[in-house]
Order: C-alpha cells, then structure tokens, then sequence
C-alpha cells in the first residue's frame, strides 16, 4: 500500500507519467472525428466503406482495404482496445503515429503498427517510421536486413504469442504511447516495449485487412507529467 500510494505522489509531481482524463474516441452512433483512406475506392466510387457502425460496435469489415485514421493527432497518450475477430481469424492492427498517407506499398500511412493479427497480436511493424527493442537480432533478424521500407525486415517480434483470447472472446489491447516510447499488452500481458521511436506523435489508425474485426471499445487517456 505505500509504495502504492508513493507511486502516486511522484507521477502527480511529475517523475512518472499521470494520467488524465479518457475518453472514447468513436461515439458509438457514426464515424465522426475519424476519415477513411481506401485507395481502391479512388477509382470505383461505388464501392461501399469497410467501416462501419452496428450495435454501438465500431466495425472494420476487412474489405476493401485500407484505413480508418483520426482527424486529430496525439502524443503521450494510453489506448485501451478492445477487439475481437467476429467470423474467421485473421488480420488487423492499430497504428500510432500516422501522417504520411500511403508511404508504404501506396496503402500504409507512414507509421508503427502494434499487430493484432490472430496469433501475432503485439508484433511491431515498422511503417516508414523506426523503433528498437531489447534483442533486436533476435526478434527482427539480421541487422543487414532491417529497414522501414518496401522489401526490408520491418516486423519486430513480440515478446509471447499466447496472450490472446480464443476465438470469439473480447481481448483487450493496450497501448502507451509516451515520448519516443511504446508499450503494448495483451490481455494485461507486456508483449512489446520499445524505445528510440522515430516519432513521438500522429493520427491513430484502424486496418481493414481482408478480415472482420469487432471494436467495442477504443479509449484514450492522455498522458502527462
């Protein structure tokens, strides 16, 4: 209890980061405060957006794909996720730091993506942005090949791939955003913590790729000194 409590004192005083107050980023009734980037809708304007809302939920459909990216920009902030894959298992993500639209593959906004692809949920993937962990080599493979671009090795491995809920079951994300930090959990599991990032703020981004994903939560809490 009193470290607890000495814990406390010091992030109000501003030698541990404190929390403020959160809150939701969709309103559960329409996709205000947030824009859609899928590409191939440039061409076929009568393709329908993948993003929708239905029971108050916040819906990728998976298809087309592409991104559902704030209007605002944050930094040292806390998101709290929660997700689950409504029909078969599959791929999805959140991003930090977004701002250059398409800079990767003429799809990925320049980025970290905190993976949370069925199985893999934690990974870091490397979007034109950079960021280290502790045992790079290990968890990104040979340094010769690493890069932030097209063709190079851009995922860094998470810490435990067996963090996740089973199929159909809620899991909770979170993902602390602070400095030239990140942090992320699954299920209150640590599964990636990295430093020396690139960039320190931008737009947050959801992912349409190729597979249902449910979001009954998507929460943030500022983070300040």
């Amino acid at each position: 209890m009193k470290k607890w409590l000495t814990l406390s004192i010091l992030s109000c005083f501003g030698y541990l980061p404190c929390l403020a107050q959160s809150k939701s980023l969709f309103n559960g009734k329409d996709l205000r405060g947030w824009h859609i980037d899928i590409p191939a809708m440039d061409t076929a304007k009568n393709l329908q957006s993948p993003f929708i809302i239905r029971d108050g939920m916040l819906v990728s459909m998976g298809k087309p794909q592409g991104h559902l990216i704030t209007d605002v920009s944050y930094e040292n902030y806390r998101l709290e996720v929660e997700y689950r894959f409504a029909g078969v298992p599959g791929n999805c993500g959140v991003l930090v730091h977004a701002s250059t639209p398409r800079a990767l593959y003429k799809m990925f906004p320049k980025s970290i993506e905190v993976q949370m692809m069925h199985e893999n949920a934690g990974d870091f993937w490397c979007i034109v942005e950079d960021i280290e962990v502790p045992e790079m080599e290990t968890r990104r493979g040979p340094k010769s090949n690493w890069g932030i671009t097209e063709g190079k090795e851009r995922r860094v491995r998470n810490l435990t791939d067996g963090s996740e809920k089973p199929l159909g079951e809620w899991n909770t994300m979170t993902i602390e955003c602070y400095q030239n930090t990140i942090k992320a959990w699954v299920n209150g599991d640590l599964v990636n913590d990295g430093f020396n990032c690139t960039a320190s703020k931008g737009q947050i981004a959801l992912q349409a790729e190729g597979s249902e994903v449910e979001f009954r939560k998507v929460m943030l809490t500022p983070m300040k000194k």
